[in-house]
């Protein structure tokens, strides 16, 4: 969770300091461009996310960990170091690679080390460093920004992450535990016959529907959230302010869904933080403007979104046989990704088209794309088996007939 700490105060950050990029004539960066850059690192995160488990397949997961910190460490340097937008976006894609690399390894390591009757929390727990790293970007922003620029915020998580690199290369990290040991029995060559064919394929493409609908409403509103309250007429302490509603209302849900999910199913929780989701920012557009509504619709949109990213990691990651945990984790991991690139960049033509109301308008319609599809994750988890899957028996066997439990 400290690791996933680090990663998002490096990701979150950068919707706190839009409004001061958009005025620094140094970079000369328009609306669309910022929107291109912020979505650029979760580029980079694909890259990262998709390479991270073959990677650790031949170095070890600690050894991805070490490599990974500091790819987004000297990322976050060459940011604050950055003087037009193309050195930016170059910084902004290395950090990226970094926070994939990283994100993957830490939720198959915390999963793979959890009880199955504990498996939300324990995802929740590890995935709730994103938005309490934003909390900190957030508070720190207030302080920082108007004293100090943008630069000093991306020095400053460069600084942490140096230090939670030297904290990962002292902590052992187990490598021989059952988990790791089934993982190790199946080759890649299985592990992607397990998730893209058969009832496979379906599950993949509901999950990559799921993460990618979701991430375009929670990393777009991570983005453009400060500078589409500035466009309603709120101060930048005001709508530094409600980012830290965002995140905070984020971290609070993603721990009573993380509850209420090893209780009643991640799968079908997900589908009530969908909505959550829905009602923010079909609130945000219908309701009068005031500090009291946007509060609650900001809230609601914090809820919705990080929580159901959580359920649809720990739905894909048990909906799949053992073995291919890692994988299953890339793939929503990565998937996600897509969605958190288009969501700001969607989000710059948005509110340089339509302001604030564009961009709740652009992703309110993602969010109830989102919606249906947690709902159709929940009707394929309850519909699959184990014995759906692709198992090395099975290859073998020409595909023919279900796999054994000893096989799963």
């Amino acid at each position: 969770m400290i690791i996933t700490v680090i990663e998002g105060f490096n990701l979150i950050v950068f919707g706190s300091v839009v409004p001061l990029l958009l005025k620094d004539a140094s970079l000369d960066i328009t609306d669309s461009q910022t929107g291109l850059v912020g979505g650029l690192v979760y580029i980079g995160a694909i890259a990262g996310s998709l390479l991270a488990p073959v990677i650790a397949e031949r170095a070890g997961r600690k050894h991805v960990l070490v490599l990974a910190i500091a790819l987004f460490a000297v990322g976050a340097t060459l940011t604050a170091a950055s003087v037009g937008v193309a050195t930016l976006a170059a910084a902004r894609f290395l950090t990226g690679v970094g926070v994939g690399c990283a994100l993957t390894t830490a939720m198959t390591l915390a999963r793979n080390n959890a009880a199955a009757r504990r498996a939300s929390l324990v995802v929740t727990i590890t995935m709730a460093g994103i938005p309490l790293g934003g909390v900190a970007a957030s508070l720190l922003a207030v302080p920082v920004l108007p004293a100090l620029g943008w630069r000093p915020m991306f020095l400053i998580g460069a600084g942490a992450a140096l230090v939670i690199l030297l904290a990962v290369v002292r902590t052992p990290i187990p490598a021989d535990t059952p988990q790791e040991r089934a993982a190790r029995r199946w080759t890649g060559r299985q592990k992607t016959a397990a998730l893209f064919t058969g009832r496979g394929t379906a599950v993949a493409l509901v999950v990559a529907l799921c993460a990618i609908a979701n991430m375009v409403a929670w990393q777009g509103l991570n983005v453009w959230a400060a500078e589409a309250m500035t466009d309603l007429g709120y101060s930048l302490r005001a709508a530094l302010l409600f980012t830290f509603t965002l995140t905070g209302a984020a971290v609070a849900g993603s721990f009573a869904g993380a509850w209420a999910a090893d209780r009643y199913g991640a799968a079908r929780l997900s589908v009530v933080t969908g909505a959550c989701t829905v009602l923010g920012l079909g609130g945000a557009l219908v309701l009068p403007v005031s500090v009291a509504t946007t509060t609650l619709c900001v809230a609601l949109m914090g809820i919705g979104g990080h929580t159901t990213m959580n359920l649809v990691h720990t739905t894909a990651a048990d909906i799949y046989p053992l073995p291919v945990r890692a994988a299953a984790l890339g793939w929503s991991n990565g998937t996600s990704c897509i969605g958190a690139f288009l969501g700001p960049t969607l989000g710059g033509t948005a509110i340089a088209a339509g302001g604030a109301r564009g961009v709740f308008g652009t992703f309110g319609a993602a969010a109830a794309v989102c919606l249906v599809a947690v709902f159709l994750l929940y009707r394929t988890d309850r519909a699959v088996s184990p014995g759906d899957f692709r198992t090395p028996e099975t290859l073998h066997a020409g595909g023919a007939g279900p796999a054994s439990p000893e096989s799963v």
